[in-house]
């Protein structure tokens, strides 16, 4: 995708005529936008593995986190890093000794805890990791949000929260005047579920020297999680269903069925931020192969898989 000549320009094929290393600003034929030096100097390594036009998409775009823990905070930090436009957090929960030990960006000075919220902190911190995003902070409950809030955003990803605040949320993304691409993210002990929502979603391939453009269709999370379990085939990753009866459990009984061993967690949390930043990515640039619908990862067996959960005739 990418060739250095002797003149050590560096030559894009997504639409971008040259840039010189000098630091001249980058100049894109789409939509007579353009990344600026600053941009270009701080995202020259990004520029040469996804290519400039998905760095300006990204530059662009505004994501939502509701819940701040664990691999979210890790995917926080990995995001800011790449260059989104904005990022907004929400999570009204004040800080207790274990959401410390599990978020790294919550400072250890207990004294600035005081009257903050989780998602308040890691503002603060998220901000000294790159200044040219923008990192906010949302109060009040996602789900009771109307669906033209939902509108602001291209990605919206979720964690530490209801079986039904997840379905309410991607159901108003779902909503919304345009797409916006919806993820859930769980940690529970030495395994992680993610899930996906991208809709109709329509991206670019290459094969070989060709591009060619694929279409996925995605069912909604409770779409997919009411698929019968008869339907399933016998090889589904068993963490599908432990997930699901622990939803069903907590939603029940409204408390975690048992004690989350936390020092486990950072097995799983690295390579699940990744991926969650790399799904993010492709979803906003259009680029490369989405996966569809659910990943799963268990550190007991160090295998990660993913699982399309659709209904039969939903096409893939």
């Amino acid at each position: 995708m990418f060739g250095t000549d002797s003149s050590d320009s560096l030559h894009l094929n997504d639409g971008v005529e040259t840039w010189k290393q000098s630091g001249t600003r980058l100049r894109l034929d789409m939509d007579g936008e353009e990344l600026t030096e600053q941009e270009t100097a701080l995202y020259d390594r990004q520029i040469r593995v996804w290519g400039a036009d998905a760095q300006r998409r990204l530059s662009k775009s505004h994501i939502l986190v509701y819940g701040v823990k664990g691999t979210v905070a890790e995917f926080c930090k990995n995001i800011v890093l790449a260059g989104v436009g904005s990022l907004t957090l929400v999570d009204d929960r004040a800080v207790t000794e274990e959401a410390s030990y599990a978020n790294f960006l919550i400072p250890s000075d207990e004294s600035v805890h005081a009257g903050k919220t989780i998602a308040e902190l890691c503002c603060d911190s998220l901000k000294e990791f790159n200044p040219m995003v923008r990192v906010s902070v949302e109060r009040g409950d996602l789900a009771s949000r109307g669906a033209e809030f939902f509108d602001m955003f291209d990605a919206v990803v979720v964690s530490c929260c209801s079986l039904q605040e997840k379905k309410s949320i991607n159901e108003k993304c779902r909503k919304s005047s345009k797409r916006v691409a919806f993820y859930t993210v769980d940690c529970r002990d030495s395994c992680g579920e993610i899930f996906v929502d991208l809709q109709n979603y329509k991206y670019n391939k290459k094969k070989k020297e060709e591009s060619m453009e694929c279409e996925l269709e995605y069912p909604s999370f409770e779409e997919a999680i009411r698929v019968s379990w008869r339907a399933l085939p016998r090889k589904v990753s068993k963490l599908y269903f432990a997930m699901r009866v622990i939803e069903r459990f907590e939603q029940a009984e409204g408390r975690n069925p048992g004690q989350i061993f936390v020092e486990e967690l950072p097995a799983i949390l690295k390579l699940k931020a990744e991926l969650c930043q790399a799904e993010v990515i492709k979803a906003i640039s259009g680029k490369g192969d989405p996966f569809k619908n659910f990943f799963f990862y268990d550190v007991v067996d160090g295998k990660g898989l993913i699982e399309d959960i659709s209904e039969p005739n939903m096409e893939s």
